[in-house]
């Protein structure tokens, strides 16, 4: 049976350093919710990625996301996809040594609604 993990909201995902890559469509998003236009959001909220081929989301000094707000994240409604996927598309070895996401053994179809969910909405919560 799949195992899929349920985000605690945690944060620390968003706490360790890194990048995240930002598509065209999800700069267009994040400004809108933001209430600035592309150009604007580029300047203030992202880099150039290291590989030089497309735009990541800076950093705070101590490596955090430049969303994360206290404890949660200031763009959760409209958050990257990168973002949303983690830890169930996407994670990396000891991902689970930071990471409070809890894991549940689902079957086939829960998980295949689930990981849709997720896409659609960025939460797997109903």
């Amino acid at each position: 049976m799949p195992v899929f993990f349920e985000c605690q909201r945690c944060t620390a995902c968003c706490r360790w350093p890194g990048q995240v890559r930002l598509a065209d469509e999800e700069i267009a998003r994040l400004a809108a919710f933001k209430g600035l236009s592309e150009f604007e959001f580029i300047q203030q909220f992202t880099r150039v990625r290291p590989d030089r081929r497309g735009l990541a989301l800076m950093d705070q000094p101590d490596g955090a996301c430049i969303f994360l707000a206290g404890e949660g994240c200031a763009v959760q409604p409209v958050k990257p996809q990168q973002c949303r996927d983690f830890p169930n598309l996407w994670n990396f070895p000891g991902f689970e040594k930071v990471c409070h996401a809890i894991p549940r053994e689902v079957d086939d179809v829960e998980y295949a609604r689930r990981i849709a969910r997720i896409r659609l909405t960025g939460s797997a919560k109903a």
